[in-house]
């Protein structure tokens, strides 16, 4: 099974891989010692069984994880749209430990899966980003994704209150 190695920021290496199936408990620790701000904009909370069920579409999936020092630290999933009408196309989503945010691997981790996407020949990746998380949009427009519109009052916070959702796009491959 392929893996990568990547240099951050902040001089550590992690590796970068595919996600296994044995992956269930490490993914759940890393979900459960994020911080309410890290989780602010997620469709928390992520339960082991929650998590258990993302093991079932793993052929509709390109997921990776990242470890350092054997914890998964970063976990990133391009969900692949089974429906014929939706051929070649996905649906990005990238999770962050708090401890490994800012340094870069945000970056590696959606260029790796960009790279995987090609290589699947896969044509389009989309996004939903809530329009606060400023960290995320700065990390979709530097690996190139394009906004393509907004959703308004999409996403109902923990604030009580609700928030505009921007939608990202990304063409791999002409037709």
């Amino acid at each position: 099974m392929p893996m990568w190695k990547a240099k951050l920021k902040n001089g550590k290496e992690v590796t970068l891989r595919f996600r296994r199936i044995n992956d269930v408990n490490n993914l759940f620790l890393m979900f459960s010692s994020m911080s309410e701000k890290a989780l602010e904009w997620s469709m928390a909370p992520y339960t082991k069984d929650r998590i258990e069920g993302w093991m079932n579409d793993l052929p509709n999936l390109i997921p990776l994880v990242s470890e350092y020092q054997g914890k998964i630290v970063g976990h990133a999933v391009i969900h692949k749209f089974p429906h014929e009408r939706r051929k070649g196309t996905g649906e990005l989503a990238v999770y962050l430990h708090d401890d490994f945010q800012n340094v870069g691997l945000g970056t590696a981790m959606t260029k790796r899966l960009l790279k995987l996407a090609k290589k699947e020949k896969m044509h389009r990746i989309e996004l939903s980003v809530v329009a606060e998380n400023k960290i995320a949009l700065h990390l979709y427009e530097k690996c190139g994704f394009q906004i393509e519109g907004v959703s308004k009052d999409d996403f109902y916070g923990r604030d009580g209150k609700y928030h505009d959702v921007i939608n990202m796009g990304l063409i791999l491959s002409p037709l």
